[in-house]
């Protein structure tokens, strides 16, 4: 990793930091290839049980760097939608890939691309001067990084076609109010509220954990038989498991259980 993103991994918690404070963590395409690469690292190292992602400065990120938007439309319709495919895209598509928890830690402005990044990741916690927006048909723009999929199954179709149409800020009491952050932190306890919740997680059966997400996000739009299926043929990998024997033998021992993911 170079000094713009930066990752670190501390008692299973991997966090990814995005780290261009004078850009606002606006990103670049050398951003975007580290930020790649540091997802499939988290995604594929044992040892890493939670992806916490969060910024440095004013803002968590406030998308692609506006600097770069002009050369781009010079481009062809067909370079644009390449350019888009094989750049900000397969953000969304790897943390897709990853059944561990992804977390965002809003530590200031998310907009554009910024907030559908975060959007993407399983959860967000929120600083309480953190700012959300859409601001895509302020620039004459759609979303490009999956936000018009993600925002409605978040916050539902009307508001957030309110959030995309208006490009107005939501603060962070309002957008825990809406549903768009599980919960706000003061400024400067965010960090310390986030990891106290990823370790929490990171402490729990990681087969139990990453198959509870996957299990759900397959549901996702099925029928109740479906889904239960679903359930039904990957239960018994839980079932089966260390993890399981030892959750057992410790409950009978009223003990803490020691999960190894196994």
């Amino acid at each position: 990793m170079s000094e713009l993103l930066k990752l670190d991994i501390d008692r299973g918690v991997a966090t990814i930091t995005l780290n261009r404070p004078e850009k606002l963590n606006a990103f670049t395409d050398e951003m975007l290839d580290e930020w790649v690469a540091a997802l499939e690292e988290c995604r594929i190292n044992p040892e890493v049980r939670v992806i916490v992602i969060t910024g440095t400065g004013r803002a968590f990120t406030t998308g692609g760097d506006v600097d770069g938007f002009s050369a781009s439309a010079a481009q062809t319709p067909a370079g644009i939608k390449s350019r888009l495919t094989n750049g900000i895209q397969r953000l969304p598509r790897k943390m897709a890939e990853i059944d561990k928890p992804i977390i965002a830690a809003l530590n200031g402005f998310a907009t554009g691309g910024g907030l559908d990044i975060a959007l993407a990741c399983d959860i967000r916690f929120a600083a309480e001067s953190a700012r959300l927006a859409e601001t895509y048909a302020r620039m004459g723009l759609i979303p490009g990084a999956g936000g018009a999929y993600l925002l409605p199954r978040i916050v539902g179709i009307a508001k957030a076609l309110e959030m995309f149409w208006s490009c107005d800020w939501v603060d962070a009491r309002d957008a825990e109010r809406i549903g768009l952050v599980n919960k706000v932190f003061p400024d400067d306890e965010l960090m310390e509220g986030t990891y106290a919740f990823a370790r929490k997680v990171a402490d729990g059966a990681p087969l139990s954990v990453q198959l509870i997400k996957r299990v759900m996000r397959l549901s996702l739009g099925q029928a109740l038989d479906t889904a239960l299926d679903i359930v039904a043929s990957n239960l018994p990998i839980v079932r089966t498991s260390e993890d399981h024997q030892e959750a057992l033998i410790a409950f009978k021992e009223k003990r803490p259980p020691q999960f190894r993911g196994r």
